[in-house]
């Protein structure tokens, strides 16, 4: 979740805070989606799967969030607006939790915003793949999409509600990043994103297309000259969170994954047969909380409160749980994360 948490870091001036309960999560409201995004990392398709849970287990899990400590909820998909009853189901979060929507936008009209407003909604995370149409087009598989994400965040402008703008950095729109702000700025979006490719989903297909080297990623941020309207959220060095102490999440299925990050690579219980506060409680999520991880990174840590980096990206690049983030620039390692380790290579159909 660190990618989308924009609240300062909460651990105490040389310490690292501790929660005994989870009091952020996300949820995949389904896994499918009206576009054919390379950049995947749920691979997920036109339709559901045929074991994504209902609405009553969704209002269940969402009682039990609530009941266990969460007060903020991050709402995603595949495209969530795709599932009929998105505005009774965000509603009824709304009542227990601060509910924020990922979404690419694409449905999202006028009316539509203004039913998100009434449903309580208090954010909209709106994803984009470029500055550009052929680039973000490219990105997503279909055409108009660009215009499309575009309209629906200007129906959420203008219908009051907070947007958050974000972009996942890739070979093909590092060249666009500044062309990026300058629009979000021109849109009046205050907050934006720039997000590092993680190695999921479908992400792993294209990844020789979209992966950049860490030292061509630095550069491309390096250049940016950042409005002054907008805040910009990074997650590289000197700003690379241990962000799993404070993450939680479960994806359409039922699982409990953690971090939204560590879908592909955990599963800590499924919430139709164990309870949710069981799943923060199993021992591999608590050992992955612990943020022992040496060698850190010390000046990602007086910013962070947290020690190591992303988990998902040191497991997914070393295999070792304990390994130290390779997008740190100072705990790289020489880990070249433009290549994917066999291990990670998706299988041929």
């Amino acid at each position: 979740m660190s990618d989308l948490d924009f609240s300062p870091p909460d651990a105490p001036p040389g310490g690292q805070l501790t929660l005994n309960k989870p009091l952020k999560s996300w949820l995949q409201l389904t896994a499918s989606c009206n576009m054919k995004c390379k950049q995947c990392y749920g691979d997920c398709s036109a339709e559901p799967p045929a074991d994504e849970m209902n609405a009553d287990e969704f209002k269940r899990l969402a009682d039990e969030m609530a009941e266990s400590g969460v007060i903020e909820l991050l709402v995603e998909g595949g495209e969530p607006l795709q599932r009929a009853d998105y505005l009774d189901l965000l509603g009824y979060f709304s009542k227990k939790m601060l509910v924020r929507l990922r979404t690419n936008a694409t449905l999202l009209d006028a009316e539509a915003a203004r039913e998100l407003v009434g449903a309580g909604v208090a954010s909209v995370v709106v994803d984009f793949m470029g500055a550009t149409s052929a680039t973000h087009d490219w990105h997503l598989g279909v055409e108009g999409a660009f215009q499309r994400s575009l309209s629906g965040l200007r129906a959420a402008r203008e219908a009051g509600m907070e947007i958050v703008a974000t972009l996942i950095m890739t070979r093909k729109n590092a060249g666009e990043l500044q062309e990026f702000l300058n629009l979000m700025a021109a849109e009046g979006v205050g907050r934006v994103g720039i997000l590092r490719l993680y190695p999921l989903g479908r992400a792993k297909k294209y990844w020789t297309e979209m992966a950049l080297s860490l030292p061509e990623q630095m550069a491309a941020l390096e250049r940016l000259d950042v409005p002054e309207s907008i805040y910009l959220m990074r997650s590289w060095h000197p700003r690379d969170a241990n962000c799993c102490w404070q993450a939680s999440g479960v994806d359409s299925t039922g699982r409990s994954v953690g971090c939204s990050y560590l879908r592909d690579f955990t599963n800590f219980g499924n919430v139709r047969e164990v309870s949710f506060l069981s799943t923060w409680q199993h021992p591999h999520y608590r050992q992955l909380r612990a943020r022992d991880v040496e060698p850190h990174c010390e000046e990602c840590a007086s910013t962070q409160g947290s020690r190591g980096g992303c988990r998902s990206t040191a497991y997914a690049f070393t295999g070792d749980w304990n390994a130290p983030d390779p997008f740190c620039t100072t705990t790289n390692r020489g880990v070249n994360v433009e290549i994917l380790p066999t291990r990670l290579l998706p299988s041929e159909k």
